[in-house]
């Protein structure tokens, strides 16, 4: 993605984790802020990576700064677009590499490259995000991984916060207010298909549960439920509690299942 708007050239780390790419910490760790000063959940940033990239004929070795994308792989800032001065049109979707630097260094054939439409883009980002997620009691012998999709474009997906954090982290999809001693259900806009043996458990993030006593209920999922993941959540305080877009509501841990069948007895009598 090229954005205009963003002042550093960024690549997502669960990229980074699932293809091995070699990350470097960062001397001076920052905050990515959003155009109203606020905080972004994308950051903060503590790793740097230089990672090739082709975009058609045009190859380039890039440094990055390491965050939490949502929906992109890379996004390509005022960094970059200043190094290669490329001309983009905007209604055909078409960039071309017409200053001295590419033509000189970066291309290999023609300059022109053009933008697949965003849905697509979406999709193929995704699956780079099938998460192989290992049951909590050990790898499953064919290494089988937990499938995502998303139900809507705003949905976010699971993620870590840290590499050896046991769950992923759940964010809500709509905004709902939790009255006090009252629970609430909160969509998450995925679906998620489950390895064989293996089922999810919803359970409770602990900031929320220590801070505003929020627990979670109802929290199983098979591995054969293909609907939408919701969170029941359960506020046990005295105070409402509200949730917006986007907060991390809770966390998907997967396990192990021992599928046993059932035995039959004959009547006594």
């Amino acid at each position: 993605m090229i954005d205009s708007g963003a002042t550093q050239d960024f690549i997502d780390r669960e990229v980074c984790n699932k293809h091995g790419i070699k990350m470097i910490k960062a001397k001076n760790p920052r905050e990515i802020y959003l155009a109203d000063r606020k905080p972004s959940a994308m950051g903060p940033v503590t790793h740097m990576t230089k990672v090739p990239v082709d975009i058609s004929s045009h190859r380039e070795l890039a440094t990055f700064q390491v965050a939490n994308l949502q929906n992109h792989e890379v996004i390509l800032g005022m960094p970059w677009l200043r190094e290669h001065n490329p001309t983009i049109d905007w209604n055909d979707k078409r960039i071309t590499f017409n200053s001295e630097r590419c033509t000189t260094w970066c291309l290999k054939s023609s300059p022109v490259a053009y933008a697949i439409p965003e849905e697509k883009a979406l999709e193929e980002n995704l699956i780079t995000r099938f998460s192989k997620i290992q049951a909590k009691n050990g790898p499953t012998a064919n290494n089988q991984s937990v499938r995502v999709r998303k139900l809507s474009a705003e949905a976010r997906v699971p993620m870590k916060g840290t590499a050896r954090a046991a769950g992923h982290d759940l964010y809500a999809n709509e905004g709902t207010d939790v009255p006090a001693r009252v629970q609430a259900i909160v969509g998450t806009g995925i679906a998620i298909g489950l390895p064989h043996n293996t089922y999810g458990r919803i359970a409770p993030r602990s900031s929320l549960a220590v801070k505003h006593r929020l627990m979670t209920n109802a929290g199983v999922i098979d591995s054969d439920n293909r609907g939408e993941v919701k969170v029941v959540l359960a506020n046990l305080g005295d105070q409402l509690y509200r949730v917006e877009k986007g907060d991390r509501i809770a966390q998907l841990i997967i396990e192990k299942s021992r599928q046993q069948g059932g035995t039959r007895s004959n009547p006594v009598g």
